[in-house]
Parts: structure tokens; C-alpha cells; sequence
């Protein structure tokens, strides 16, 4: 079957009302090793072919925030030197409550502080409203109330700068929370091959009230904002030869292959690794493959 574009090939999903591809781009790695500490540093030319590459790939949905940034680089106005004027298909989904000052240093925003990083965001991006923002919850508040939080971001969608909201980071409770103050569209966890019981049964719960599921660290797995490294698993090794795919291709699969509210964001400076990506929503795996990697611990 042909596709209009290769990320088309994975099908779509509904964020209230917009629709995107359900293969997208995560921009954290644009800006290089260097954004979360030692590392390598980002290529400034290459992150925006690489942006300019994905659009031309058919992704719809690019997720950033004004937290990623190095020395020399920032995600937001990458993004807005590659892609403004924005095609009108063009979702982009930012995040806020964390933040970071110049050397790096982490601080969390009070509620009345989020206007602020809203606007932060429009004006490195060149907008007069954000398509998604999602609340990322720090840690410290996996048993707390978001209620103030969220209701902040909820005015600030009332007002006309947010259109749609979403919780990152999240458990149950949250979301259910979250949904007594305004609606949620999405919900972005940590989640891929060998995801916890929870995390599976929040997916499911997600799917079962039409709320969208974007895993982050599918690809990464435990290195987390450092990228995949070390040995990776046989039976996935196993399972991409037998395919003629990247192992990071299989675990994109798999992860697309949970549900169709679920979302990939998978994240590269790489022009090589971009298409591998993107090419992975061609990639259906036979449920025998799927059980396999599912018992994954």
C-alpha cells in the first residue's frame, strides 16, 4: 500500500482537533549531548536539515521545550529558524513547570510562573499560541496534587495561548485529576520494550477514554536523555536481523504496535537515523514478534 509520506504509514490520531501522523520528532537531541551535561555538542546546520528533513518525511508533530537548550543551541528557535512559516498541518507540543536558568541549574515554576514559560515558548517559536502543552511533573509530586498547576495552564487555554493541554510524567491519579479541571489530550511517559505493569496498564486506560499515549526513552530505553547504549538485548537483535531493521526500528515498532493512540516521538541530530525512524512506521510486527519483545523485563 502507498503512502502519501513515509510517517503516513503508521496511521493517524486525533489530538482534540487536530490530526497528526502517529510517528513524530522529538527535539531534545538537536541541541546535543551537552543540554543535560557532558556530551557532545550540537551541529546547528545539521539540526535544521534535519528538522526540514522530517517535515519532508510527512511528521506532523514535533515535541520541544523551552528547557532544551546547551551553550549554543536552542530546540524553540531551531525550530522556528527550519520551519517558519510553519506548514498549517505543523503540531508543535511543548512542555512546562521545569525549567532551566543559563548554567543549567533546574528550577520548578510556581502556578502563577507557567504564564510566563508559556510565553517563553511563543516567543522563541514565533507564535501566538502553542498546539499542545503538557504539564511535566517533577518527581517530588508523583503522590501530590497538580490541581493548582494545571488549573493555571487551563486559564492560560481559556486566554487563547494553548489549544490543547496534556500531563507528562504522570500516574492515574494524576490524569484523573488533571480531567476535573480542563480536558486532556495526551499523556507523555517514559515507556518501550520492558515498560513496568503500571505504565502498560495507564496505556491501556489512556486508549480506553481516547486520550493519546506518547512514550519518550523508546528508543533510549534506560539511557534516558544520553540515547541507547551498551548491548542491546538478543531477542531484539534477533527479531531486527530476521527484518532486515535497526534494533531502534523494532522498538519504535513495538511501541507503535500498543495501540493506535500511541504516539512515537523518537529524537536524532542524525539525518541517517531520522529516516531509519520515520521508516519504522511502515514496520508491523506479527503478534508472535510482539509477545516476545513484551516479555522483555
Amino acid at each position: 500500500m502507498a503512502f502519501a509520506t513515509p510517517a503516513a504509514a503508521a496511521g493517524t490520531w486525533n489530538l482534540g482537533d487536530l490530526t497528526i501522523n502517529r510517528i513524530g520528532f522529538g527535539t531534545m537531541r538537536l541541541t546535543g549531548s551537552v543540554a543535560f551535561g557532558p556530551g557532545v555538542p550540537g551541529d546547528r546546520d545539521r539540526s535544521i536539515a534535519v528538522l526540514r528533513r522530517a517535515v519532508e518525511l510527512g511528521v506532523d508533530h514535533v515535541d520541544t521545550a523551552a528547557y532544551y537548550f546547551s551553550p549554543h543551541l536552542a530546540a524553540n528557535e531551531l525550530i522556528r529558524q527550519a520551519l517558519a512559516p510553519y506548514p498549517d498541518n505543523l503540531v508543535i507540543a511543548s512542555k512546562v513547570w521545569p525549567s532551566r536558568d543559563p548554567s543549567g541549574a533546574w528550577s520548578w515554576a510556581a502556578p502563577e510562573e507557567l504564564r510566563g514559560q508559556v510565553e517563553k515558548n511563543l516567543r522563541a517559536l514565533g507564535r501566538d499560541h502553542l498546539d499542545v502543552v503538557n504539564l511535566r511533573i517533577p518527581p517530588s509530586r508523583r503522590t501530590g496534587s497538580i490541581a493548582d498547576h494545571f488549573g493555571a495552564l487551563a486559564d492560560l487555554r481559556t486566554a487563547g495561548l494553548i489549544r490543547h493541554l496534556g500531563v507528562s510524567n504522570a500516574t492515574s491519579a494524576h490524569l484523573a485529576e488533571a480531567q476535573t479541571i480542563a480536558p486532556v489530550v495526551c499523556l507523555q511517559n517514559a515507556f518501550g520494550v520492558g515498560a513496568p505493569p503500571s505504565e502498560q496498564e495507564l496505556l491501556r486506560s489512556c486508549a480506553e477514554q481516547g486520550i493519546a499515549f506518547v512514550p519518550f526513552f523508546s528508543i533510549a530505553g534506560a539511557g534516558r536523555e544520553t540515547g541507547a547504549g551498551g548491548t542491546e538485548h538478543e531477542e531484539i537483535l534477533a527479531i531486527a536481523r530476521a527484518r532486515g531493521a535497526t534494533p531502534a526500528q523494532i522498538r519504535l515498532a513495538w511501541t507503535l504496535h500498543q495501540g493506535p493512540n500511541v504516539l512515537a516521538i523518537p529524537g536524532t541530530g542524525n539525518p541517517e537515523h531520522l529516516t531509519e525512524n520515520v521508516a519504522a512506521a511502515a514496520l508491523r510486527l506479527s503478534d508472535d514478534e510482539a509477545a516476545r519483545l513484551a516479555s522483555l523485563g
